[in-house]
């Protein structure tokens, strides 16, 4: 509402989320809920006094015990009404809208909540005063004694807090109460009976209280060793561009017109406080026998030494951003902090321009709206948790006119140091090294670093790249409603959705170890204590890929839970334990943190004037680690209450990488909790984690958003395709390996015309050169640009060139061997082309017995149209065919060359396209998958290193028969599958067998890639070949199988246009990927060339089919359209197998299709391993051999033994 001064003041939320026992709830989704019973025709739920919820229900055929069942099925037990009053109608306002001021009021008697939930009263003295400590922490009035802390808006930060109230509360022995129990059994019952065990323990003479040591020097505590050597070590170096790592800043602003702040009193209270906590006056320093010492220094020296005052006053600019730089300069002064003599706190007053401010102008010691405080503290001496306590006592340092009394009895921090380092942790030394028993913890995860640093440089700059994510209203009530109904913390729950997003961010990786942040406050003495108590610990977890959430939250939770117990243990003996350091210990570098914002109040209380605590600014925001999440829940926010930020080292990642990082990890938050219908939602239930998806729904359809068009700034020279720049690397390769004559990139097709039919040569020449001058890619150029380092297309025009843009070779045969000697030379001679001066496309002309001399080509001649494989794919001659016909036809044809689309635009467009999306996919398909390990087939003979090769191959093909394609087609069509994928699934099951029960079968497969409409009619090489990964049960049956193929292959595809060179360079290790050498196809009489009918003018020509393999084995299945007839084309090197046992396959391959689909032999349901490759042949000899039932002739009953002895005298 506005007052009258005009200004605004916030009264509240107008809709009706409300929020109870610290939890948001949306009461219209309880409404929703109730609403689904039939019987209800209208409902209101309401917040009444603070504590419960009330649903009114219009209805006159339900009962309280009925609306009470079907919320507790159907909500979170914090969003159960605790009372339900049914009216026969609700009251409405002249609108027709429920009139909620005319709602009767409940009546909470012990009578209504007996019929909703039973509020169960304490029975003991201990219960009594552990819920008047529960009433107290929710600000209560009365609580259940069974009600679960989870449910009515407690955390694991609460847990702690009453673990210690309890402790001093009860005058409990440290050892005696299990902080483990209390989260695993929070209630008030529970933790009664906790309480009184511990009470009735026989306490050892370990279970006593710490107390003052009177010590002013000792060795530092394990938390400052770790601060002090990380900053040594890691942030020591001229790449560190931040002076202090490690600082603290607690800045606060005089927010209010009419509240003032003396300087004096602020620096005689700063004084003070340093006088009274030893901490804030110890020096850090390295003793001469490598020890890292801490020494409290003479508070009365201290207190007379101006110099070490440490207080400093600076003046603010007005402009914002000044402020801003000021505040950063402070923070980055070189000499901050000197850890050696002390100096570990300083205080910085920040004010404005006083002739601003009318009162202050005439008194100098005022600071008034505006000005800012700002505490620099060193991390070494001071923690998170400490902030209370300081802001407490300085603010009575500040209302007192003497300085604080030292209590040189009380406990101080130096104390604490030399008690834990005598401590028996002999049973936490045994818990860390089971936690961490065989894991490498020496390697990192696998994160999309930009950059990876060197094994030798671990220093680092300390610079951050940061996203931010936010909740809204609705992802922050699912998330904190799950956490409620599975009796979670909030840190347990965020901790697994960071694990899942590591599993899938790392693509598959199962053994996951990360840092966490404790508090490590574990005994009631250090809990009002200034210090520095935080520890750093390793959370394990082995995933595994078929767990759902549900499952995995639970693992996460056990793991918590049993931490719990150890978690003082310090990091340097864990990793002492297991022979590392700071600097090589990979999980220091992946960090987990819950920060829960408390209710206390962290402004400063200054004599009655509230200084209010501002954050800082993003820019001062530091990296300590490589890669770091931390979530911060307020639960006092209206909006908002949950984020989350990952603060990563700039050394490693960009900006633009941790956005995308950023955007991820909300998508994967979306699945798990979001009930947005145009977000994929996750079963947590049943659905495994391994179904969480990264790819963005952008991303998912990147391939659609690319756009071909002509490009109006590109000419005639751009690089290379992706394709073309494979077809290279396949020659440098080969070329590499002594392997040349295997790089074959001829792509000859052959014709010949039908009995009685003609051909023009003279039409056809000039046919052909309409065709190549329409088609750029057959006459452009491939050149290597070695300066930088990229292969270059460059179109040829007529000027470039000094003869035609082809070549026309014409030659006779007269016998077979001429003309295949002819035709073995235009398939494998490399010489026919040079890419290197755009001579990519020639046509040989073979005249029978002599070249005609009137130029008419007859039935017996042959043409050879011959293309290099950098610039044509076989889908490039159905275009090639149809424009040739055309020219040929018409003598012109038609095209724009300003706005047709271009090979070279294709190329270049591609180039640019975003493929962030496929490359994930790609990622977590190949994972783990051992790319360079040959599948074990019954070769005859092994490929030997560097070994010349002959590249013969023998197809050996059968027709499947019209039995046998029946049911193929039938199969196909009662299961609603491709023909394609059901080819595909009987492959796998016989490359199972082929290869004696090989499970991870990772094949290739070629795709046209002409995905878009516009390339369809472009001549160029669009190809790419794609690995097909199959990792099966054996216990599958052939059905299953087939779903699940059916399910990659269609996923694949989504993917396939993400380059071969792009997939193996994300496997930057194999150096020969097996997979390219066993291959796939599907051919269908509509997608080949060899059944079309071909015509040239008036003239049809038939194909010569001629085939070419480069793979060691290709299986090919055939559907001809027509016929609806299918076959099988078995292609293998000659130089790894004999013909016989290609032959020998091909029969196997056979026998396993008739096992499935013939009836009498059909084993679709059993299990794949059940499936037999033994030959009907075979089986009877094997039926033969093991044929124990023998007669004898000399007598139907005498043994072996005797007709030995008698076949010996008959044939001596």
């Amino acid at each position: 509402t506005m007052d009258n001064n005009g200004l605004l003041h916030y009264q509240g939320r107008k809709d009706h989320q409300i929020k109870l026992h610290g939890q948001r709830i949306e009461l219209g989704e309880i409404e929703r809920c109730l609403l689904n019973i039939t019987s209800i025709s209208a409902c209101v739920v309401m917040k009444w006094n603070d504590d419960y919820l009330v649903a009114y229900v219009q209805s006159s055929a339900t009962n309280e015990q009925e609306l009470h069942e079907h919320c507790q099925s159907h909500l979170p037990p914090h969003m159960i009404p605790s009372i339900f009053i049914i009216l026969d109608k609700l009251p409405l306002n002249p609108n027709g809208k429920v009139d909620r001021k005319l709602l009767p009021s409940p009546h909470f008697s012990s009578t209504n909540l007996t019929n909703t939930r039973e509020l169960l009263l304490p029975t003991n003295d201990i219960e009594v005063s552990i819920h008047h400590i529960w009433c107290e922490t929710f600000k209560q009035s009365q609580i259940s004694t069974d009600a679960n802390i989870f449910t009515i808006g407690g955390h694991s930060l609460v847990i702690v807090q009453l673990f210690h109230r309890y402790k001093t509360e009860f005058n409990l022995e440290t050892n005696t109460l299990s902080i483990s129990n209390l989260f695993q059994h929070p209630t008030i019952i529970h933790h009664a009976q906790f309480i009184q065990q511990s009470i009735n323990t026989i306490h050892t003479l370990d279970d006593y209280r710490w107390s003052s040591l009177h010590l002013i020097q000792a060795r530092a505590s394990f938390a400052q060793e770790r601060i002090y050597l990380d900053e040594q070590i890691r942030f020591s170096s001229n790449k560190t561009t931040m002076n202090n790592m490690y600082v603290i800043p607690l800045l606060y602003r005089i927010s209010s017109m009419n509240d003032h702040i003396s300087i004096s009193r602020l620096q005689h209270a700063f004084q003070s406080i340093k006088r009274n906590l030893h901490v804030l006056r110890t020096a850090l320093y390295l003793d001469m026998n490598g020890v890292i010492v801490q020494n409290c220094l003479d508070a009365n020296t201290l207190i007379d030494d101006r110099k070490s005052s440490r207080l400093t006053i600076t003046n603010l600019p007005d402009e914002e951003h000044e402020q801003n730089e000021i505040v950063k300069k402070i923070l980055n002064q070189s000499d901050l902090f000197n850890l050696s003599k002390g100096h570990v706190i300083n205080c910085h007053i920040l004010r404005r321009n006083q002739s601003n401010h009318s009162f202050t102008h005439s008194n100098n010691d005022l600071l008034t709206k505006d000005d800012l405080i700002l505490f620099t503290i060193h991390h070494a001496m001071f923690d998170g948790v400490s902030t209370s306590i300081f802001t407490r006592d300085f603010s009575l340092a500040y209302q007192s006119d003497d300085l604080l009394p030292i209590d040189d009895n009380s406990l101080q921090y130096i104390d604490y140091s030399i008690y834990e380092h005598i401590m028996d942790m002999s049973l936490s030394r045994e818990f860390w090294h089971s936690q961490l028993e065989r894991y490498n913890i020496e390697s990192s995860l696998s994160l999309p670093f930009d950059r990876k640093r060197s094994p030798t440089d671990q220093q680092r700059s300390g610079l951050a790249s940061i996203a931010e994510i936010t909740f809204d209203n609705e992802l922050c009530t699912l998330f904190l409603n799950y956490a409620s109904s599975h009796h979670l913390t909030l840190f347990q729950l965020g901790l697994s959705i960071f694990y899942v997003f590591l599993f899938k961010l790392t693509h598959g990786q199962t053994d996951l170890c990360i840092g966490f942040i404790n508090a490590n406050r574990y005994r009631s003495e250090l809990v009002n204590m200034i210090g520095m108590f935080v520890s750093t610990l390793p959370y394990r977890l082995e995933i595994d890929s078929h767990w759902s959430f549900d499952e995995l939250v639970k693992y996460v939770q056990e793991k918590c839970l049993s931490i719990l117990e150890h978690s003082h243990y310090p990091l340097q003996r864990i990793l002492a334990d297991l022979h590392l350091t700071q600097s090589n210990a990979s999980f220091l570098e992946t960090m987990f943190d819950f920060i829960t914002i408390s209710n206390e109040n962290n402004d400063l209380c200054l004599d009655g004037v509230n200084v209010e605590q501002v954050s800082l600014n993003q820019s001062y925001e530091m990296a300590k680690f490589d890669f770091s999440l931390t979530f911060v829940y307020n639960p006092s926010s209206d909006d908002n209450q949950l984020s989350c930020s990952f603060v990563c080292l700039r050394d490693l990642f960009d900006k633009t990488t941790l956005a995308i990082i950023g955007r991820r990890f909300q998508h994967v938050l979306e699945q798990l909790f979001s009930s947005k219908s145009s977000t994929k939602y996750i079963d947590l239930y049943c659905t495994s984690v391994s179904k969480v998806d990264l790819i963005l729904p952008e991303e998912f359809e990147e391939r659609q958003a690319i756009m071909f068009h002509r490009l109006e700034n590109i000419s005639n020279e751009a690089p290379a395709s992706f394709a073309q720049d494979r077809i290279r690397s396949e020659n440098q390769r080969d070329a590499d390996t002594d392997q040349a004559p295997l790089t074959i990139n001829n792509m000859p097709f052959f014709y010949r015309l039908y009995t009685g039919d003609i051909l023009s040569v003279k039409q056809l020449r000039h046919a052909l050169q309409l065709v190549v001058t329409k088609h750029e890619s057959l006459h452009t150029s491939l050149i290597y640009d070695s300066n930088n380092n990229q292969l270059m297309q460059k179109v040829l025009t007529q000027q470039n060139i000094n003869n035609d843009m082809f070549t026309i070779t014409e030659s006779s045969y007269e016998t077979d061997e001429q003309l295949n000697a002819i035709i073995e030379n235009e398939k494998c001679n490399p010489q026919l082309f040079d890419l290197a001066h755009g001579v990519v496309f020639r046509c040989h002309i073979i005249y029978y017995k002599q070249i005609s001399s009137n130029t008419i080509l007859s039935n017996k001649d042959i043409i050879i149209f011959n293309f290099h494989h950098a610039f044509f794919d076989y889908p490039s001659m159905n275009i090639f065919l149809h424009d040739l016909d055309q020219a040929y036809t018409t003598d012109q044809l038609t095209t724009d060359n300003n706005t047709t689309l271009r090979y070279i635009d294709y190329a270049l467009i591609e180039q640019q396209a975003s493929m962030a999306g496929a490359s994930m996919f790609w990622l977590d398909v190949l994972h783990d998958c051992k790319l360079d390990q040959s599948l074990s087939f019954p070769y005859d003979r092994y490929r030997l290193m560097n070994e010349h090769l002959t590249n013969q191959t023998i197809p050996i093909s059968f027709d499947f028969g019209s039995d046998l394609s029946h049911q193929f087609l039938t199969y196909a069509s009662s299961n609603n599958v491709k023909h394609e994928h059901l080819a595909l699934t009987i492959y796998y099951v016989y490359l199972f067998k082929l290869t004696n029960g090989e499970k991870d079968l990772c094949i290739s497969m070629n795709i046209d890639n002409r995905y878009r409409d516009e390339l369809k009619s472009i001549i160029g090489l669009f190809e790419n070949i794609i690995p097909l990964r199959c990792q099966l049960d054996p216990h599958w049956n052939f059905q299953y199988l087939l779903n699940y193929v059916r399910q990659i292959t269609t996923n694949s595809m989504k993917y396939s246009y993400f380059p071969l060179q792009l997939i193996l360079s994300q496997h930057p290790n194999v150096s020969k990927p097996a997979f390219l050498d066993i291959s796939f196809e599907f051919l269908s009489s509509m997608t080949t060339i060899d059944n079309k009918l071909i015509m040239i003018g008036d003239s049809q020509l038939s194909f010569i089919s001629s085939t070419m393999n480069i793979n060691d084995f290709t299986l090919t299945i055939q559907e001809d359209l027509n016929v609806n007839q299918l076959s099988c084309t078995i292609n293998a090197s000659l130089d790894l197998f004999d013909v016989d046992t290609i032959d020998k396959i091909s029969q196997r391959f056979h026998s396993i299709l008739r096992q499935l689909f013939i009836p009498v032999d059909n084993q679709t349901n059993k299990p794949i391993h059940e499936i037999s490759l033994t030959l009907s042949n075979e089986q009877y000899l094997m039926q033969s051999l093991n044929n124990t039932q023998m007669s004898f002739p000399s007598s139907p009953f005498t043994c072996i033994h005797h007709e030995f002895v008698y076949q010996v005298m008959k044939h001596p």
